[in-house]
Parts: C-alpha cells; structure tokens; sequence
C-alpha cells in the first residue's frame, strides 16, 4: 500500500498537473520546440490506445482500465496477507504495479472528463517522429519493463531454491 501512496499519487499528481499546464499554455494542434529537430511539447488528444490505435473506442478503454485497476488492486492486496515471504511480490513488482496503477488512473481520469487522453510529449528526427506520449504513458511502460525484469529476477530466484 505504501508504494501506491509514495509512488502513484505523486506520479497520477504530476501527469494531470502537465496536461492541464498544457491544456491552459498550448493551443490544441500546436507544437512548441523545445530542442529543435529533436523534441517538442505539442497538444493532442487521442481517444485509443498506444500509438493511436484502435481509435474512437473511449468506452472500450475506461472498461479496460478499470478492469486493469481492480486486477492489480486484487494482486496487491491479496499480497499483503500473504503469510509466507517466499511467495510475496517482489519489491520492483510492487513498484511496478504502483506504477501501472498511476499510468492507468491519469489516462482513465482523462478519458471520463475530457473524452480522451491529452498527450504532449513529441520526439523526433527529421522526419522520423514517435508518436506523442505524457508522463501516465511513461509510467505504465516503465512498469511493464520493470515487471519483464522482475520475471526473469524471480525466475533466478526460484532456480536458487530448487539448487
């Protein structure tokens, strides 16, 4: 639970904090260069998924994050009344739901009260762009890499064990 209070909240506080900076400072459609011919603060919205797939599907996705949501509220807390050490989350899965959890909650926050996800983020070389993100999308790809290293660290210590 502590990881959700030092580390989701802060992270949900400040992805609402810069799309709102950017909703108030940039006008919708714009682009303000911040080093130019590599990175931009621009304003979008995007009512799919990553990458803008799957687009005009809102619904579909607050359904699927509070899905997600009550997923890995259920993992957390039946993890906290596990009795046994061996088979408790690992801390850098913890850290990675709390996370998930901040990356979902600020994109769901965004498509209920505005009817999509307001990114802002945008990088690019010359003509070779990558699609435009804000700090909840960073969050949830940082947890899914930290959940893919967490496997492969748990898997060690389970083959330690069996030794």
């Amino acid at each position: 639970m502590k990881y959700l209070i030092y580390l989701s909240l802060p992270l949900l506080g400040l992805d609402q904090l810069t799309k709102w900076l950017v909703r108030q400072q940039i006008s919708y459609g714009s682009e303000v260069s911040v080093i130019p011919g590599f990175f931009s603060l621009v304003h979008v919205s995007n009512t799919g998924a990553a990458f803008s797939l799957f687009t005009g599907n809102n619904i579909f996705f607050v359904c699927l994050a509070i899905a997600a949501l009550t997923v890995v509220a259920f993992l957390l807390v039946r993890d906290g009344f596990e009795r046994s050490i061996s088979r408790r989350m690992s801390r850098a899965t913890k850290i990675s739901f709390a996370l998930l959890v901040a990356g979902i909650s600020g994109n769901l926050t965004d498509r209920v009260f505005f009817g999509a996800v307001t990114d802002f983020l945008h990088f690019y070389v010359r003509e070779y762009a990558w699609p435009s993100f804000n700090v909840a999308d960073s969050c949830i790809c940082v947890a899914a890499g930290l959940l893919l290293f967490a496997s492969f660290q748990r898997g060690g210590e389970d083959a330690k064990e069996r030794r």
